[in-house]
């Protein structure tokens, strides 16, 4: 049986390029969530009115892929210490959080930034969010798979996105999918 996450860590793009790779990631989709606008599009979300966070809803198998072997990845690809930003990117919209859709999910995430906070790996505090879920709203049709359609083409891509990317696989490769 499938599961699905909802992860938030500053521009989509960036995440649904990882967790597109990781092997038991049966989907990945960018979208909004977290806020008080029906049907934001990107536009309205980049107000950072809307309370709505850039995120991406990933289904996976459990059998393969656990929750917590996710989050692990998650916070190795970006910074959980920095409130609404991820490097340039700044406002609500990219903040970081775990939008939990179950109470296993969310004690798992207490639980893992609770023994990241104990190990001391970075000299500010984990300022992730663990909410609940809430309605799921799909970005428009061009920032689904933006990464692996425009690549090196987008100078934001080159910059950003890649490194994460790169970061992940260093760090992960014996979880990339296999071809």
């Amino acid at each position: 049986m499938k599961e699905v996450a909802t992860l938030a860590g500053g521009c989509f793009w960036c995440l649904e390029a990882v967790f597109d790779q990781l092997a038991g990631v049966e989907s990945c989709e960018s979208g909004y969530m977290g806020g008080r606008t029906e049907n934001p599009t990107y536009d309205d979300i980049c107000t950072g009115e809307t309370g709505h966070a850039e995120v991406v809803r990933i289904t996976y198998d459990p059998a393969i892929l656990s929750f917590r072997d996710m989050l692990a990845v998650f916070f190795t690809i970006h910074d959980p210490t920095t409130l609404n930003r991820q490097g340039n990117d700044v406002g609500t919209q990219y903040r970081s959080a775990i939008f939990f859709h179950t109470p296993e999910q969310e004690a798992d995430a207490r639980q893992v930034i609770a023994g990241l906070s104990a190990k001391g790996l970075w000299s500010d505090p984990i300022v992730t969010e663990v909410v609940p879920a809430s309605t799921f709203w799909q970005a428009e049709d061009y920032h689904q798979e933006y990464f692996e359609r425009v690549g090196d083409r987008n100078p934001y891509c080159s910059f950003v996105v890649a490194p994460k990317v790169a970061k992940f696989r260093k760090h992960f490769l014996e979880r990339v999918k296999k071809k």
